[in-house]
């Protein structure tokens, strides 16, 4: 910070945080299912990592920066950029894990499945309420009552959405089994 610069606050700080890794996720989960929408489609060389005939998917990469990012923050709590390359790291394993959530709570199925999208989506709500809501203390209770008005027409709306993906989702399905399908083993 340079002198006479107005030092940012803790929650300001934090809110900054949940920005970059809302960011970070949404991009990181997007890119994961661009690449593997490609693969699948073969316009793409097949990136897959095999190991003795298993196919190691990427959420196990999202693990394994998870588990690391999170033993850094924990143990070796860094500073300044650090942390953010840290918080980085940490939301690409986010979304690589949860880009697949539906193989690992199913213990298997299609890449394809709605639990994952669905992961996705409650994870970035968790990720945009941290980034953009203001401090708890700092609401009065005329903005704590707008606030619930809010988060219940969003919750309205998400459920809106949720059942229109659900009907497009049932119209695309096939399709994307059928690549899954046809897909380098």
């Amino acid at each position: 910070m340079t002198s006479g610069s107005v030092r940012e606050s803790p929650h300001d700080q934090r809110r900054r945080l949940a920005r970059l890794l809302l960011t970070v996720f949404l991009l990181t989960f997007l890119l994961a299912r661009i690449v593997v929408l490609l693969i699948m489609t073969r316009r793409m060389p097949d990136l897959f990592l095999h190991v003795g005939g298993t196919h190691v998917h990427h959420l196990n990469y999202g693990i394994v920066l998870l588990a690391a990012s999170g033993a850094w923050m924990l143990f070796a709590p860094p500073e300044g950029r650090t942390r953010t390359r840290v918080a980085t790291a940490y939301a690409i394993g986010l979304a690589l894990t949860f880009d697949e959530f539906g193989m690992w709570l199913h213990l298997g199925g299609g890449y394809w499945q709605r639990a994952s999208f669905d992961a996705v989506v409650v994870i970035a709500t968790i990720l945009a309420l941290l980034a953009f809501l203001p401090a708890p203390r700092a609401l009065r209770p005329r903005q704590l009552a707008a606030a619930v008005i809010v988060l219940a027409g969003v919750a309205v709306f998400g459920r809106l959405v949720y059942e229109t993906l659900d009907h497009a989702g049932q119209r695309v399905a096939p399709a994307l089994r059928e690549i899954e399908d046809a897909a380098p083993k």
